[in-house]
């Protein structure tokens, strides 16, 4: 039982930490990119309001409630991204007192997205036996965890590039918000689900 716990965790962990995943981790960049250390508690409501949503529409496929055009959700992720940083470069006071800002229901709402990407792998690595729950949890503590340690790193960068070489703070989070944005706008027209 706890081997499969630890191996479910690992896969979680590794669906984020490769880069294979460069689509869910600009968009962790793009999340976290606003905040510094002093907002800890904040990033954490908001990255967990991402895995939440993440989670959900997992379960969904994986329980066969779910189901959706893989050409559609390719599509809609890097919209997903596109769209936080385009929200990213509008944040001109970077205090923030709300305690329910736009940006949490945003990472809900697009953690739906995202997992509908991982769901049909998982569900192909879960399979259909006993303590498919219990394996889903898992999974889905390694993906929260490893975008833990992956904002770390982001907030370390942001506290070297603010603090050390004293860049601007509103132009580091625009211009690296205008780089995620044209890499998603790329991906993005790579994968419409359309022709004209």
């Amino acid at each position: 039982m706890f081997d499969n716990i630890s191996i479910y965790f690992q896969i979680g962990c590794k669906h984020i930490l490769n880069l294979g995943a460069l689509d869910h981790i600009l968009f962790i960049i793009a999340l976290a990119l606003r905040y510094s250390f002093a907002d800890w508690k904040k990033l954490l409501v908001l990255i967990t309001a991402f895995t939440i949503g993440h989670t959900t529409t997992l379960a969904l496929v994986v329980f066969n409630i779910l189901h959706m055009s893989k050409n559609w959700i390719e599509f809609l992720i890097p919209v997903t991204i596109l769209s936080t940083a385009i929200s990213n470069l509008f944040v001109k006071k970077f205090t923030f007192k709300s305690k329910l800002p736009f940006i949490y229901f945003l990472a809900l709402g697009f953690g739906l997205i995202h997992g509908l990407g991982f769901s049909n792998d998982l569900k192909s690595l879960l399979g259909n036996g006993n303590g498919v729950v219990i394996k889903l949890l898992a999974a889905n503590f390694g993906i929260e965890a490893a975008q833990l340690v992956f904002v770390l790193g982001i907030l370390i960068i942001s506290f070297i590039c603010l603090n050390i070489f004293r860049i601007n703070r509103r132009e580091y989070v625009f211009f690296v918000s205008s780089a995620i944005f044209g890499i998603a706008l790329q991906m993005a027209l790579e994968r419409l689900p359309f022709h004209f």
